[in-house]
C-alpha cells in the first residue's frame, strides 16, 4: 500500500514537471527537477530493505540451493526421522516450537539474533530447545545445511494484517519469515498442538505426520520445493512443449 501510493505520487510529480516544461515554466520545472533528483535518493534509502530482498532473490543460484549439497539419502532419511520425532513429540505436549530452514537465501542475520549451535539434528536437542522456562524456548531454531545453526533467534513478523485473530505470534514469525526469503518455517501451536508449515508467505495449518514428513523429504532429499507456483509451473511448460511439437 505504501509502495502504491509513492509510485502514484512520482507518477503525478513527472506528469506536472513535464507540464511545466511544455508550458515553459521555468522556475518551476527547475524545482520538480531537483526535488526528483533528491526523491529517487529518498527512495533508495526508504526501500532499502525492499531492495536488498530483490537483489537476494535475483542472486539466487541453484548452485548455492540446499538440494544440491553433497548428501546421501540414508543421512537425509536420519533427519527426517528425528525432526519428525521431535515435533510429533512436542505436538503431543503442547510444547510452542519454531524451526526455520534455510534454503537459497541466506539467513546470517537471523542466526546472528539467536545462540550459536551449529549442532548435530537430534530429537532429544530440538525437544530440549523447546522446553518451556529454558533461555532457549521462546526464539526459533535456523537449520542450515543439515545442522541446527542457531536457536532463540528472532524473527520479523508478517506484514499480512488481514490474518485471522487466533494466528499467534509463532504463525506471524514464521510468516514473516517465509515472505522475506525462501526459506520453509515449521511451527508446533502451543495452545493447541497443531503442527503447521509456512512457505511463500502462506501458512498451511493442523497437517498430519504424513504430510509433515513429504514437507522435510522435500527439503533434505531435494526434490523440488513446495510453491503455489509449481502448478502453473508445469502448465506453462506442458504448454510450450506442445507447440513445438
Amino acid at each position: 500500500m505504501r509502495a502504491k501510493q509513492l509510485i502514484k505520487g512520482i507518477v503525478l510529480v513527472l506528469i506536472i514537471t513535464e507540464l511545466s516544461r511544455l508550458f515553459e515554466l521555468y522556475a518551476l520545472n527547475s524545482i520538480l527537477s531537483n526535488t526528483l533528483q533528491v526523491g529517487f535518493i529518498a527512495l533508495v534509502i526508504l526501500f532499502q530493505p525492499e531492495l536488498r530482498r530483490a537483489l537476494e532473490y535475483i542472486g539466487r543460484k541453484s548452485l548455492f540451493s540446499l538440494s544440491d549439497i553433497d548428501k546421501d539419502e540414508a543421512s537425509a532419511q536420519k533427519i527426517i526421522k528425528e525432526i519428525t520425532t521431535a515435533i510429533s513429540s512436542l505436538s503431543r505436549q503442547k510444547i510452542g516450537a519454531l524451526i526455520i530452514f534455510e534454503l537459497k537465501t541466506g539467513l546470517n542475520e537471523i542466526i546472528d539474533t539467536g545462540v550459536s549451535l551449529n549442532s548435530e539434528i537430534s530429537s532429544g536437542l530440538l525437544i530440549n530447545i523447546f522446553i518451556p522456562n529454558t533461555p532457549l524456548h521462546d526464539g526459533a531454531v535456523i537449520v542450515r545445511n543439515f545442522r541446527i545453526a542457531a536457536a532463540g533467534c528472532f524473527l520479523p513478523l508478517t506484514d499480512n494484517n488481514q490474518l485471522s485473530k487466533d494466528i499467534g505470534t509463532r504463525h506471524r514469525a514464521a510468516l514473516g519469515m517465509t515472505e522475506r526469503s525462501d526459506a520453509i518455517g515449521l511451527i508446533v501451536s502451543e495452545e493447541t498442538g497443531y503442527i503447521s508449515y509456512a512457505i511463500d508467505g502462506r501458512l498451511y495449518r493442523n497437517i498430519q505426520i504424513e504430510e509433515l514428513e513429504k514437507v522435510l523429504a522435500k527439503i533434505f532429499i531435494g526434490d523440488e520445493k513446495p510453491t503455489i507456483f509449481s502448478k502453473l509451473k508445469n502448465k506453462v511448460g506442458a504448454f510450450y512443449e506442445n507447440k513445438k511439437r
